[in-house]
C-alpha cells in the first residue's frame, strides 16, 4: 500500500495515487513558527479559496507540485486559479494568474512549473547540488495549524519548520521516497508541513537572501516524516521551460 500523503487543503484535490493517513495530534502540526522572511514564497488559491504553496523562480515563473493542479485526476481549469505574492501575509499579497496554456509538469518529479504575469518579487536561487543525510533545511508554507479541521486552521501568514534529511532508505521512509528517485525525505526537527504546505519552498538555511532552493515539498505523515522533490535533479527541466 502506498502511504505517501498529499498534503492538499482539500481532501478531494488529492490524486488517486495517494492516499490519507490518520490524524496526529494537533501539537505534530502547530509545531514551527512564524516566518520573518520569505519574499519568494507564493500562495496559491483555486476558485478564491487557499490550497497550496507555491515558489517565485523567475520574475514570470512559480513552482509547485503537480497534485496541485488537479480535482479527482482532472485538470484544474487555468481561469480558476490565482497566486498571491509579495507579502508574508497571503491577505496583503498582490494576485497573479496563470497565463492561459502556460503551465508545464515535470515528467519525472511531483512538480509544476506555472507561467504569469511579470512579479514585483525577489525569486529563490536554485540549488545545483543535491541535499545530504544530516543537513537541516526549513520549509515555508501558509498550511494547516491543526489536524481535526485542516480547512479551518489555515495560515494567513507564512510560517515555517526545520526539518534534518535522512537516507531515502531510513525504514520512516518506506513509501515516501526510495534510493535513486526524485524525492528525499526528512525528520521533524521543529513543526512538521500539513495540508496547504504542498508546493511550498524548501530551502537551505543561510543568511536572508542567500537560501537557495532545495526542494519542493510534497507530503508527510503529519506527525514525524516528511517528503520534497529534489530542485538539482530537477534543474535542467526547469532551466528550459523558464528560459522559453
Amino acid at each position: 500500500m502506498l502511504h505517501r500523503v498529499r498534503v492538499l487543503l482539500l481532501t478531494a484535490l488529492l490524486l488517486v495515487t495517494g492516499s490519507v493517513m490518520s490524524s496526529a495530534p494537533a501539537s505534530a502540526v502547530i509545531g514551527g513558527s512564524k516566518s520573518t522572511y520569505g519574499p519568494w514564497a507564493v500562495r496559491m488559491l483555486i476558485d478564491g479559496e487557499p490550497v497550496c504553496t507555491g515558489t517565485a523562480v523567475t520574475q514570470q515563473w512559480i513552482i509547485s507540485a503537480s497534485h496541485c493542479f488537479y480535482e479527482q485526476a482532472q485538470p484544474v481549469a487555468d481561469k480558476r486559479i490565482s497566486f498571491r505574492v509579495g507579502n508574508l501575509d497571503m491577505r496583503k499579497g498582490t494576485t497573479v494568474h496563470p497565463l492561459p496554456g502556460k503551465r508545464v509538469g515535470s515528467a519525472h518529479a511531483d512538480m509544476m512549473l506555472i507561467k504569469v504575469a511579470p512579479m514585483k518579487i525577489r525569486t529563490a536561487p536554485l540549488a545545483t547540488a543535491g541535499v545530504h543525510p544530516g543537513q537541516v533545511v526549513r520549509q515555508y508554507g501558509w498550511g494547516a495549524t491543526c489536524t481535526d479541521d485542516e480547512n479551518a486552521c489555515q495560515s494567513p501568514v507564512l510560517k515555517q519548520s526545520d526539518l534534518r534529511v535522512v537516507r531515502p532508505d531510513d525504514p520512516r521512509c518506506k513509501g515516501y521516497t526510495a534510493p535513486g528517485g526524485p524525492d528525499f525525505c526528512m525528520e521533524k526537527v521543529s513543526g512538521i508541513p500539513a495540508g496547504g504546505d504542498s508546493g511550498g519552498p524548501v530551502m537551505s538555511i543561510a543568511p536572508q537572501g542567500t537560501e537557495t532552493l532545495l526542494g519542493v515539498f510534497d507530503g508527510s505523515d503529519r506527525e514525524t516524516v516528511a517528503e520534497a522533490g529534489e530542485i538539482s535533479q530537477q534543474l535542467a527541466w526547469i532551466r528550459s521551460v523558464t528560459r522559453k
